[in-house]
């Protein structure tokens, strides 16, 4: 031990009686967060060795979303003190938050090797197995500490995710509903349960959640879900001003912890449409990574993706994965710091890049078919960048009727992300930029690279669609992709439980009930309303 070491673990043997580290934690817990910064920056500036303040800094750091500050200090904290477990454990959500699950296991597994029955380090790993696909592995870790630990909420609560992912519906809402018996101010379990799509909720239920969320000093995370919950409640018994009025005031919410701007979006479309002209895509061609093998399934969330995945997933050429955050990483790292990746592409390794996402995205590949997909809503953003690095690859572009597909996000809690569904204008112009970002790209793209599916079209004629993909994708039809709700393979996504029914169309004019909310929508939209096909 080096004597920085030795006097790191000195010093957080004390942290627990000192006052100034202590008045930090206080801030901290109390949600005070402007204090706690302020005074644990001021703990390290008079000891850079204070583990303790570097932990606590970092999940200060985490709670704002600073994901690299947080990594940085815990790394440093965990190569001083090795056996500070509280902070490999912080430094195991940071990797898991940032979906690097493999460096997440590895961390807790450290954790487990000193104490193999840690409860938030087997908690975490199996929630990080999930991240990678092993839901069998995570489940078969759940039940024997959920067993020994009964009394841990969030612990029902991810069980539950992991067996709704398995398409264990009836396992899936008694773990939701053990969760609410223990806490029945989790938010996030009421909203589970809603958000299987096919749960009703009885007057008792309902008089819970009112309760529930009328309760004093209601965190606003849990405030938040209980309004989405209450929204796809009334939703589903007729009551449509109420439950928009539940939708509206959960937007409102989460829209005020996203801090989203628009603006950015339509900077990144121009800036697209301006690089990726079809002479500059000409003249970058051949560049990439050759291999075939990923299929990219991108557009809005709540626009069919699902479904495309799960009917392609059915063929046995082809590999359902998950929405992988790979593309987007690697775009974010040749762009560096200025944000825009076009300047670089003139020069960067395009085939590297490409073989840098087959090997990233290895580990979700566990069927050993010759074709995966990534369904990653997001990357239309990306899909030039796609189609440089991986030039053999397929794009399909899944649209939706724009007020179908955007209420319909409007409508949803995501887990993570999607900060432009939080407002009716907001979604409503980033719809509108998707689509004039995928018109370019349709006319600067090779055709057989980049091909569009309609969900309407799908819904109304299933064979006649499903035949129309595999011939494009150049895959011999398999009846079994009409047979998609048969596939008992793990979904992630929040239409789950959907894909597990035959196809049916009584969703895709839900909004119409609505339509007398939809006036700043429809606007936003502008002229893509008539034009979206």
């Amino acid at each position: 031990m080096t004597p920085e070491q030795t006097y790191a673990v000195r010093r957080l043997q004390g942290a627990d009686s000192d006052p100034a580290t202590l008045e930090a934690g206080a801030a901290l817990a109390e949600g005070r967060l402007d204090v706690a910064q302020k005074l644990l920056r001021a703990l390290l500036k008079a000891d850079p060795l204070h583990v303790a303040a570097m932990r606590m800094l970092a999940e200060l750091a985490i709670r704002l979303g600073r994901l690299k500050d947080a990594q940085h200090l815990l790394e440093r904290a965990v190569d001083l003190v090795p056996g500070f477990h509280a902070a490999r454990h912080n430094l195991a959500l940071v990797h898991y938050r940032a979906s690097r699950p493999e460096l997440a296991i590895a961390e807790c597994e450290r954790i487990l090797r000193a104490d193999p029955q840690e409860p938030n380090a087997r908690n975490l790993k199996a929630a990080a197995l999930g991240q990678v696909g092993d839901y069998e592995g995570a489940v078969a870790l759940y039940e024997p500490l959920l067993a020994k630990h009964p009394d841990m909420p969030k612990g029902w609560l991810s069980y539950g995710h992991a067996l709704k992912t398995m398409g264990r519906r009836a396992d899936c809402e008694a773990a939701y509903e053990r969760a609410i018996a223990l806490a029945p101010t989790l938010g996030e379990a009421w909203w589970s349960l809603a958000n299987l799509k096919t749960h009703a909720f009885d007057e008792a239920a309902l008089a819970a959640m009112r309760g529930a969320l009328a309760t004093p000093g209601l965190e606003v995370e849990d405030r938040l879900h209980f309004e989405f919950a209450l929204g796809k409640a009334l939703e589903d018994r007729g009551e449509v001003d109420a439950s928009f009025a539940h939708y509206a005031r959960g937007n409102a919410l989460r829209a005020g912890q996203m801090g989203y701007d628009p603006a950015e979006t339509t900077l990144h479309v121009d800036r697209q449409v301006a690089r990726f002209s079809a002479d500059f895509v000409a003249r970058m061609a051949g560049r990439g990574c050759a291999a075939p093998d990923p299929i990219f399934i991108v557009g809005l969330p709540r626009a069919g993706s699902t479904l495309i995945e799960q009917i392609l997933a059915s063929h046995s050429m082809v590999e359902g994965t998950m929405e992988l955050p790979d593309i987007l990483a690697l775009a974010r790292r040749t762009a560096g710091e200025g944000g825009d990746y076009g300047p670089a592409l003139e020069t960067a390794d395009l085939r590297a890049l490409g073989a840098a996402f087959l090997e990233r995205t290895r580990v979700h590949r566990r069927a050993g078919r010759p074709f995966f997909i990534d369904k990653m809503p997001n990357n239309f953003l990306h899909a030039g960048f796609i189609h440089l690095i991986l030039p053999n690859a397929r794009i399909i572009d899944a649209r939706r009727h724009p007020l179908g597909c955007c209420f319909s996000a409007f409508k949803q809690h995501f887990a993570r992300g999607q900060g432009f569904t939080y407002g009716l204008e907001t979604v409503g112009r980033y719809y509108a930029d998707y689509v004039r970002l995928m018109a370019h790209l349709t006319a600067v793209l090779p055709a057989d690279r980049l091909t569009r599916v309609i969900y309407e079209d799908v819904v109304a004629d299933l064979e006649g669609e499903v035949r129309r993909l595999l011939d494009w994708l150049g895959l011999p039809f398999e009846a079994q992709c009409l047979r998609f709700h048969e596939n008992a393979r793990a979904v992630r996504t929040a239409s789950s439980e959907q894909v597990r029914r035959p196809i049916f169309s009584e969703g895709t004019d839900q909004w119409r009930r609505y339509a007398a909310h939809l006036g700043p929508l429809e606007a936003a939209l502008g002229d893509v309303l008539q034009d979206w096909r």
